[in-house]
């Protein structure tokens, strides 16, 4: 042990750095005086607090006067096993780290120590670096428990529901109701502008519904009139021509999840009809069949008109509003929650630089109020996109803007005549020329690796 005592320093300066030890307290607990010292001299002067006791008694004294990050305590003890000790801890709330050392290196010891809660298990005699070894990763997965829980209470309040972004009241209480409705199989009905995220609640909803089956999204909208029968009820062979096989709908293929029918204002009389016997039989007929087929399927639909309005009009049956509004929830527009403008830009811009592979753009509170001042007529969607412009363009979100005058530029072209992808290419190869084809020096700019850089640029090579 003396001649390790001797090492400590020349082990220390060849660390590459012990600073991170000096805000931590370490407990050192055993009955012989010559480890004591080792490890108090040894550790001492990277440590913030480091006490020694020779007996349980002394122990509990000291963890009564001083927070203790780690403990390290030998198993034999006068009196008791150190084990017994940490465990009677442990049964208290405890939740200290322990490494426990040993002269006695019986695996059945090992595996009580373990099954006692044991960040680590080292055999006496023993050298400096085997401790901190030790004590570094019991102080990392420390932080990384703290960290994890940190970042779950931050995603709790920001993703107040499953993938929705918020943190106003009105998103806080509307998610709460998600959160309450989720588990129960009755039908909703989500009214809301175009693109204040209808779909992400519906998934929301199903994804916190712990139903067995997969989330199918379908825009009433969308489909003729003549293919959406088949398309949601499905069609035997020979039902129609061009039909030469059977095929299950999406009602089918929803079996034991959920259907989301979006715009469901835009579906037509007829095929409301249809719905309506489905959401009452809770069975579907296939088109050309005379079968009915039963199904498991919850139905959330949506919509960016007012359905009642629709029904006084004639547009739409008022029987089937009755069924399908069991529970109306409100999506908020954008204009109506700017309090979330900052964490969904944020947001966004974090997401979407990352499946772009640039560096994202720094949003602060001047840009923020001149965000806010926007009415924002296509709501998220139309601030997602936005983002993703002023990422491509490398310009600040406000000048994005496609109703703000001061978005047009000289030096790039429209985003109105590019696609995306085009948008990108010419970003790059401004930023490349600019460092006279210094690849390193323009993949720094962009904030994405040279790999990254390179690989894009042979592509449009290979293109050309």
């Amino acid at each position: 042990m003396g001649n390790s005592v001797a090492n400590i320093n020349s082990f220390a300066d060849s660390q590459s750095d012990l600073r991170y030890l000096k805000h931590r307290s370490i407990l050192v607990l055993d009955d012989e005086p010559g480890i004591r010292n080792f490890l108090v001299k040894g550790l001492g002067k990277y440590l913030g607090l480091i006490e020694s006791a020779d007996c349980f008694e002394s122990a509990d004294e000291l963890r009564q006067r001083c927070h203790f990050d780690l403990i390290i305590a030998d198993i034999k003890l006068p009196g008791g096993s150190g084990v017994d000790w940490v465990k009677r801890l442990r049964e208290s709330g405890c939740t200290t780290s322990v490494i426990f050392i040993t002269a006695h290196a019986h695996l059945s010891i090992a595996i009580e120590a373990i099954r006692a809660g044991a960040a680590d298990f080292i055999i006496k005699p023993f050298r400096m670096d085997q401790i901190i070894t030790a004590i570094d990763r019991c102080i990392e997965r420390q932080d990384i428990k703290r960290e994890n829980f940190v970042l779950r209470r931050q995603v709790d309040k920001i993703f107040t529901a499953s993938g929705m972004v918020g943190t106003c009241e009105v998103m806080t209480n509307l998610c709460d109701v998600i959160k309450r409705v989720a588990p129960m199989p009755s039908t909703i009905l989500l009214e809301g502008e175009s693109g204040t995220g209808k779909e992400l609640a519906a998934r929301s909803i199903h994804d916190l519904s712990e139903r067995s089956g997969i989330f199918v999204p379908v825009n009433c909208g969308a489909i003729s009139a003549e293919l959406l029968e088949s398309e949601l009820f499905g069609h035997v062979k020979g039902a129609f021509t061009g039909a030469h096989q059977a095929r299950e709908g999406l009602f089918g293929h929803a079996s034991g999840g959920t259907l989301f029918l979006d715009e469901i204002g835009e579906m037509p009389l007829a095929m409301q009809a249809h719905l309506l016997r489905v959401l009452e039989e809770k069975t579907i007929r296939p088109v050309g069949s005379n079968q009915e087929v039963p199904v498991d399927v919850r139905i959330i639909a949506a919509t960016n008109r007012k359905l009642d309005k629709l029904v006084a009009e004639g547009n739409f049956r008022e029987d089937l509003f009755f069924r399908l509004n069991v529970l109306n929830l409100q999506i908020p527009p954008l204009r109506e929650r700017l309090d979330d403008l900052a964490v969904l830009s944020r947001h966004f811009a974090e997401s979407i630089a990352a499946s772009l592979g640039i560096r994202p753009i720094l949003i602060d509170d001047r840009e923020l109020g001149l965000l806010s001042a926007y009415q924002w007529p296509g709501n998220i969607r139309e601030l997602k996109n936005v983002i993703e412009r002023s990422l491509l363009l490398n310009m600040l979100p406000s000048s994005c803007i496609i109703n703000d005058t001061s978005a047009a530029t000289t030096s790039t072209p429209s985003s109105n005549s590019l696609e995306l992808a085009e948008i990108e290419k010419h970003h790059i190869l401004k930023i490349l020329a600019l460092e006279s084809g210094n690849k390193s020096a323009a993949a720094r700019l962009l904030g994405v690796s040279r790999k990254t850089l390179e690989r894009k640029v042979a592509l449009w090579e290979s293109l050309s």
